[in-house]
């Protein structure tokens, strides 16, 4: 029998976490999944590395990264979701620093489900430091919510032949945590800093920094591709993002949920720690245009896609070394 994904209620939820301070990172998470079950959420996800901090992890000698990391899933913050799904009977998911047995460290996105069972993707082009590795798989997995998910975290989205994968892998939803926006660039074209004097009078002038946030720094960046990796794959896309200082850049947030047709379900664009839920129709994406012309795809001509041009360079030089030239 096939099984066919049935409607599913979904929550993006964005955190200014603390640098290095799991405990606190992890209390938000939980406040945030406390708010969402009553609501009958049954998939909730946070941001990249929102549990260990993100942007300073750059700054971190090797032997600070180990203290930081942990196991997956045997670590305290696995286990600290893996408790939270069961409770709430829902799917959690959050970003952290992973250590393996050997020492090798990842970037990786835990998702705890409710039957006891784990997922989690380590980012497939990390650069945020010359410790971590890039994973080298793809994050393809069936939930006890009657829907097959797909992970990629921030820059994995970027690149088209990823999600295409993970549609062609059988995702009905993507899930993709980042942490975004704001970002100093030497490319006039690409995002810029966010004002940091706006960021502190917020309180003062809530309408300034939401025109910052969603301006091209911001949300005006992310419509630019964002919708179209949803609508050209026939899926729907939650987008949980950071808001607020991430070191010394400011993340712009707007969480945002996505249909298969590119059209946005839910978002925000306040200056700080919001959730945004929607319920997906799973009949949206049996008639979705990005299905339908995966189906008329060409396989047979697509082979130079698997040939190396010469002009590649990893991430990591593309994103630290580049940027700064």
């Amino acid at each position: 029998m096939v099984r066919t994904m049935r409607n599913i209620r979904v929550a993006a939820v964005q955190i200014e976490h603390i640098n290095g301070e799991k405990p606190a990172n992890r209390e938000k998470i939980r406040h945030f999944v406390e708010q969402a079950a009553p609501q009958n959420v049954e998939i909730i996800i946070f941001p990249e590395c929102c549990i260990t901090g993100y942007w300073f992890l750059r700054k971190l000698s090797r032997s600070e990264l180990e203290e930081l990391a942990e196991p997956v899933p045997e670590g305290n913050s696995s286990q600290f979701l893996g408790e939270l799904a069961c409770k709430y009977e829902l799917t959690v998911g959050a970003g952290l620093v992973e250590i393996t047995d050997d020492g090798t460290m990842y970037n990786t996105y835990v998702v705890a489900m409710p039957n006891g069972e784990f997922a989690y993707h380590r980012k497939l082009h990390c650069f945020v430091s010359e410790h971590l590795t890039s994973g080298d798989s793809y994050t393809v997995f069936d939930t006890p919510h009657d829907c097959r998910v797909g992970l990629l975290t921030c820059y994995d989205c970027n690149i088209g032949e990823n999600v295409r994968i993970n549609a062609l892998q059988g995702a009905e939803i993507l899930l993709a945590p980042h942490q975004t926006g704001g970002v100093v660039s030497r490319d006039p074209d690409l995002m810029g800093p966010v004002d940091h004097q706006l960021w502190e009078n917020r309180d003062n002038d809530p309408e300034a920094i939401e025109a910052e946030l969603c301006g091209p720094k911001g949300r005006g960046w992310l419509m630019r591709w964002l919708p179209t990796r949803a609508h050209d794959n026939g899926l729907f896309l939650i987008f949980a993002n950071g808001v607020g200082p991430d070191d010394d850049e400011i993340r712009t947030g707007n969480s945002m949920i996505i249909d298969p047709y590119g059209r946005i379900l839910a978002e925000t664009c306040r200056p700080g720690d919001d959730m945004v839920i929607a319920q997906l129709d799973a009949e949206l994406r049996e008639r979705a245009t990005g299905r339908r012309w995966i189906r008329t795809r060409r396989p047979e001509l697509y082979a130079p896609l698997t040939v190396p041009t010469g002009n590649e360079i990893d991430t990591r030089t593309a994103k630290m070394k580049l940027k700064q030239t």
